[in-house]
């Protein structure tokens, strides 16, 4: 009965189907049994970057927010000490230790001795922004932009935020004048992005609690960051872009005028530092003036050329005469048709067609 009860409770399968176990001469008796892989409950330790408390400064605040665009760093915790012990268990530390070690995530400038460069022809000694940029800058870049880090882009775009944003934050950081002269500073200007960082900082007089620090540390980052991501998608989205205009600007430029002192832009972009950068690759001679530019209404602008990109000089200014005259009196004294004005410093000025903005700068090539 036993037997027979078995044989019922077995299901009535083909012998082809049945479970069979399979025992072979050549396997260890351990083989038989079933494999289960076990997989580990154990949390990994967050990653942590480690950076001094205190008072906070731009550098380490920006160089804390481009860790956490890499894929090393992209979720770590900030921990904020000059405790040895709690910094050696961080796994990157800056702005604090002495120790400039990149193999070892170690990323100091105030050690005696130190004059780390980005290189790339800049010399101004870095900063903990300067020091990670230059050993994570690519990396960053591509992934703002969507690229792969060997797209050329990624390089030149590189380069240019250096120049023009961490090179900043660097020299301030370590008290690095931009001009060499004795001369007492015109004014104050104290709204760069490493005053407003400072700024951040808690009262003297009020709540200076580790935690209110972290809070306003954490503000701190965030702008540092959000101004970063602003400057490279800048850069890489619009600004690289236009160069290729002003490359044709300044093919087509004795088009415009025989001189080759007239640029026409097909629309406006950002073009002042493409073309010197063109003009030094190429050895233009002579030198244009004016650049012509469509503006949002329609009308168009004649612009005098600066002398570098960031001055307020220009290699020639519209005419004396015309400064500060708008619409008819500008037409009048001008005996050009639709001015709309001439900036009273002389270096914008409007009409309402290509051909009079053309004639004016055509004019203000001989006049003073």
């Amino acid at each position: 009965m036993l037997a027979l009860a078995a044989r019922l409770a077995r299901p009535n399968l083909p012998k082809v189907l049945r479970p069979t176990l399979l025992t072979h001469s050549f396997l260890p008796r351990a083989s038989t049994r079933p494999y289960v892989r076990c997989m580990s409950t154990k949390r990994m330790a967050p990653t942590k970057i480690g950076t001094h408390d205190g008072s906070f400064h731009c550098d380490e605040a920006l160089g804390c927010y481009l860790l956490r665009q890499t894929k090393q760093f992209a979720e770590a915790e900030i921990v904020r000490s000059r405790d040895p012990d709690t910094l050696s268990k961080c796994d990157i530390v800056i702005d604090v230790g002495a120790v400039y070690e990149p193999e070892n995530n170690k990323f100091d400038h105030h050690q005696r001795g130190f004059d780390e460069i980005f290189g790339h022809g800049f010399v101004t000694k870095l900063s903990s922004a300067g020091l990670v940029y230059k050993h994570f800058g690519r990396e960053i870049v591509a992934n703002t932009l969507g690229l792969s880090s060997s797209d050329p882009i990624v390089e030149k775009i590189y380069l240019k935020v250096y120049k023009s944003f961490v090179e900043g934050v660097d020299g301030i950081d370590n008290g690095v004048d931009m001009y060499d002269t004795d001369a007492p500073a015109k004014y104050s200007e104290n709204t760069n992005l490493s005053a407003r960082v400072g700024k951040l900082n808690p009262p003297w007089n009020e709540d200076n609690s580790p935690a209110t620090q972290m809070a306003q540390f954490t503000k701190a980052v965030a702008l540092t960051g959000g101004e970063f991501d602003d400057a490279v998608k800048y850069y890489g989205l619009s600004w690289l872009p236009a160069r290729k205009y002003v490359e044709s600007a300044l093919d087509s430029a004795k088009e415009v005028h025989p001189s080759g002192e007239i640029l026409k832009l097909p629309c406006y972009c950002p073009w002042k530092e493409h073309l010197f950068e063109l003009e030094g690759e190429r050895g233009t001679d002579p030198l244009p003036k004016y650049a012509l530019y469509e503006d949002d209404k329609g009308n168009w602008r004649i612009q005098a050329i600066p002398t570098t990109p960031s001055s307020f000089e220009n290699r020639k200014p519209l005419p004396a005469a015309w400064r500060g005259v708008r619409d008819g009196a500008l037409d009048e004294l001008s005996g050009i048709e639709g001015c709309i004005f001439v900036h009273a410093a002389g270096f914008i000025g409007g009409n309402k067609t290509f051909e009079g903005a053309l004639a004016m700068a055509t004019q203000a090539l001989t006049m003073d």
